[in-house]
């Protein structure tokens, strides 16, 4: 088995004490495109999968808790075989809790599927494919295990925060980050640009697009700061620098609250898909 990175390591020990974070982030919030609105990111994938009487496999990559394959297991379409491949054992134990016994569920990394080749009509994946090593090969795995003419739809990051909030914060983050964050890369650039997914999924893909989904979201300063938590490079931070970053945050959003003491602000998503060729 191969070691896993730095990161990985990080991110399996963060999801190991922080269980379900993403959906408890996203799952209740309403996304939007300039062509649709949707209940959630999550529902933007799912409505992405075809409802019919038709034998079709959905892989979830990187499924976390099952919050996503949740939601197709509710269609109760007889032919659809679900799959989910996550490193976490913690999110992949409270999703078998939750989903039905029909859903296959495994442990592993992107970059080496325990799966056939030619083997998924769909993959889908929500917050997870910008964080990943080796990204030139988790592609080629994506590629490997779809079908002849599959699809792959994922949600990735497009930017952090919604509005000015998102200046705001790195205007006080960053000094912090300078001197206190241990140096820890998440993933390839490359996964954060409409440019370097073409780059990466041009020997594989066809008709790939893009869309910018926001996931507006209107908290307290407070409610914000508890979010924030939840983050990363926050995480990472020890107790002193959090603090501090607490502080010098919640001091300069204060002047972009509204009448009624809420900030307007949200999620920057980006939904990158396209076509096994």
């Amino acid at each position: 088995m191969t070691p896993l990175t730095a990161a990985e390591t990080y991110l399996q020990d963060f999801h190991q004490r922080q269980v379900g974070v993403t959906s408890a982030a996203f799952a209740h919030l309403p996304a939007s495109s300039p062509v649709g609105r949707w209940a959630s990111s999550y529902a933007v994938l799912t409505d992405l999968v075809p409802v019919g009487d038709n034998p079709l496999s959905v892989l979830d990559l990187a499924c976390g808790n099952g919050h996503l394959l949740g939601l197709l297991a509710a269609r109760q379409q007889a032919q659809l075989q679900l799959l989910g491949v996550d490193m976490s054992e913690a999110e992949l134990a409270v999703a078998r809790a939750a989903l039905p016994a029909s859903v296959r569920l495994l442990p592993g990394r992107s970059q080496a599927l325990d799966l056939p080749s030619a083997s998924v009509d769909y993959l889908v994946s929500h917050m997870a494919l910008m964080l990943m090593d080796d990204i030139e090969q988790v592609v080629r795995e994506m590629r490997r295990v779809l079908r002849p003419a599959g699809h792959f739809a994922a949600i990735v990051g497009r930017t952090f925060l919604l509005g000015e909030v998102n200046d705001v914060f790195m205007r006080v983050f960053k000094p912090i980050a300078s001197d206190a964050l241990p140096p820890l890369r998440f993933g390839d650039r490359r996964a954060g640009s409409e440019a370097g997914w073409r780059e990466l999924l041009d020997a594989g893909f066809a008709d790939v697009e893009f869309d910018d989904i926001d996931v507006p979201w209107t908290p307290t300063p407070g409610e914000m700061w508890t979010a924030l938590l939840d983050t990363y490079d926050i995480d990472r931070l020890d107790d002193d620098a959090r603090q501090r970053l607490r502080s010098a945050f919640l001091d300069a959003v204060a002047p972009l609250q509204t009448g009624d003491g809420l900030i307007a602000t949200g999620w920057g998503l980006r939904l990158v898909r396209g076509r096994a060729a």
